[in-house]
């Protein structure tokens, strides 16, 4: 179909507009453990008070996910956003496929399970290990052990990403030891079911936008060679991993799991793997490790046993990575990036390596590449390799810097720009290095933001979700967030389910228009009808309802 903007009759818009995506900073109580009050903010507090302000809900329903009780993610939240949409999203999509039965009659389910029948190998399970249904669920897993077991097959294992980060910062044993007895039950069946290896969702495997292959590297050494430090137990591995390194659960090293001085189970021909992760961005780097030929350079994988491999989900839709998966990925379609190039409006996008792929592919409708080449720049600025609490600014003014750059050009039309410090910094639970994070973020709007009125322009301030503003667990009796014995907060390092700000921020007043009353009617998707509204252009009957009213 024909994607082309219908420009408002008689009514000039703004050029650019540009819309900032404060990664994770949401709208909470305003208590000393919410990193976005307890920051010094003078430009965000002051656009807050002085324009006009709705709060965008960012999380379940609102952004495709199955209920209100799942928190939203960066993901979900930027396809909302650059598509003005919403679609049913990963989670939704797998838990109506298992519940219908739709997966287990697929063909690549058939494929995966004749292959381990006709060799007599093991079917692996390589994921994130919790309930945080940000990138798996592992309600997921069981429903597929289950079938498995139920369907015959003699031998599987489980390769554990101990979470820590969507869930409780050390809640790994909370899943693992009821995890153990139900693997224990298919064990009476017949079916040889056992936990293989693990380690920490930020120290192996899930890397994301080639940021770091040295971590995919030591996933492989560790899920697929059996190599590393060896243990009994995931139970046996965490509890010495506490005591030995004082380390939240994303944060634990890598454990192998060994009778005899020998892995219980490492990856041999034969075998079938499935990646049961359904987001894509830290999934995608594992998949070419296991489907890559003899090409394959970004480390040394030392043995590649043959395998039949299968993602969850095709995580990218223009390279086909993986080859195989089990459920086809949302379709999602009439983007702004569609509407904008076709329009023939020029395009700037930007963040750093964190997050880049959220102001492209995932803003694009999980779509690689450029809809125009003409009309559209993209940046990446690449991304330190540290701890984020240790330079919790991370490249924050270096974005600005070519923010500015963009918009003085006069080049672009529509500017987009991710900070990513609220989350990544958020994610680490560390409260003072988020309160620096959140302050170095808001001295990139206090010099971005004037130069957008020196070009007559327009920026929309938001966000794709909350993190920052809670940093410490909140009880749900009292409200109150919860401490630990010596008095600190227990942190939190999970998204929230709390709204997100959005901000109109113009003094060029090209158009007439009023914000229409915030009565909790707007999500994450109103942001891209509100966009070509401030440029002088309808939105797209497709399109969820727009924050302005244009008189």
């Amino acid at each position: 179909m024909e994607h082309k903007l219908n420009k408002l009759t008689g009514r000039e818009g703004n050029r650019p507009v540009l819309t900032i995506v404060m990664d994770g900073v949401g709208l909470a109580r305003e208590v000393e453990s919410n990193a976005v009050f307890t920051a010094r903010t003078p430009n965000l507090d002051r656009i807050m008070r002085d324009y006009p302000t709705v709060a965008l809900k960012a999380h379940g329903t609102a952004v495709g996910l199955p209920s209100d009780d799942d928190m939203g993610n960066s993901e979900v939240g930027h396809n909302a956003l650059g598509s003005g949409q919403v679609f049913a999203q990963g989670a939704k999509l797998v838990t109506e496929s298992i519940e219908s039965g739709k997966m287990f009659a697929s063909d690549t389910w058939r494929w995966l399970t004749d292959g381990v029948k006709a060799s007599g190998g093991t079917l692996h399970f390589l994921g994130l290990f919790s309930d945080g249904n940000v990138h798996s669920h592992i309600d997921h897993l069981k429903a597929m052990l289950t079938r498995a077991a139920d369907e015959g097959i003699g031998k599987v294992r489980v390769h554990i990403l101990l979470d820590g980060r969507d869930v409780g910062e050390t809640s790994a044993l909370d899943y693992v030891i009821p995890f153990e007895s139900f693997l224990a039950s298919l064990r009476e069946r017949g079916c040889d079911a056992r936990i293989a290896s693990g380690g920490g969702r930020m120290k192996i495997t899930m890397d994301r936008y080639e940021a770091n292959w040295a971590m995919v590297r030591d996933g492989w050494y560790t899920h697929v060679l059996g190599e590393g430090r060896q243990f009994a137990s995931a139970e046996e591995a965490i509890v010495a991993y506490r005591n030995e390194f004082s380390v939240i659960d994303q944060d634990l090293p890598a454990f192998v799991i060994a009778e005899g001085g020998k892995p219980v189970g490492a990856v041999e021909d034969g075998d079938s793997v499935i990646f049961y992760n359904f987001r894509g961005d830290r999934s995608i780097e594992i998949c070419r490790a296991f489907e890559g030929g003899a090409d394959f350079d970004k480390f040394d994988r030392k043995r590649v046993p043959a395998v039949r491999f299968s993602g969850m989900l095709e995580y990218d839709g223009d390279l086909h990575i993986p080859s195989k998966y089990l459920v086809s990925p949302p379709e999602i379609t009439n983007t702004m990036g569609e509407y904008l190039t076709e329009s023939g409006l020029s395009i700037f996008a930007i963040s750093e390596t964190q997050k880049y792929g959220h102001v492209t592919y995932f803003w694009n409708g999980n779509r690689s590449g450029k809809f125009s080449e003409e009309l559209e720049e993209y940046v990446e600025i690449p991304s330190d390799v540290v701890p984020f609490e240790q330079r919790p600014w991370m490249k924050c003014a270096e974005i600005a810097d070519r923010v500015i750059e963009a918009l003085r050009s006069g080049k672009y039309d529509c500017i987009r720009v991710n900070f990513p410090n609220g989350d990544m910094v958020g994610h680490t639970g560390s409260l003072d290095a988020t309160v620096c994070a959140m302050e170095a973020l808001d001295l990139q709007l206090g010099r971005i933001l004037p130069v957008v009125d020196e070009v007559g322009g327009v920026a929309i301030v938001t966000a794709d979700h909350g993190n920052a503003d809670e940093m410490a667990e909140i009880d749900k009796k009292t409200g109150e967030p919860k401490r630990n014995a010596d008095g600190t907060y227990k942190a939190k390092t999970s998204h929230t389910l709390n709204r997100v700000p959005c901000v109109i921020y113009d003094n060029a007043k090209k158009l007439s228009y009023t914000v229409k009353e915030d009565e909790g009617q707007f999500g994450l998707s109103s942001v891209a009808g509100t966009v070509v509204n401030l440029m002088g252009y309808e939105k797209p009957e497709v399109w969820d309802e727009s924050i302005i009213e244009v008189k």
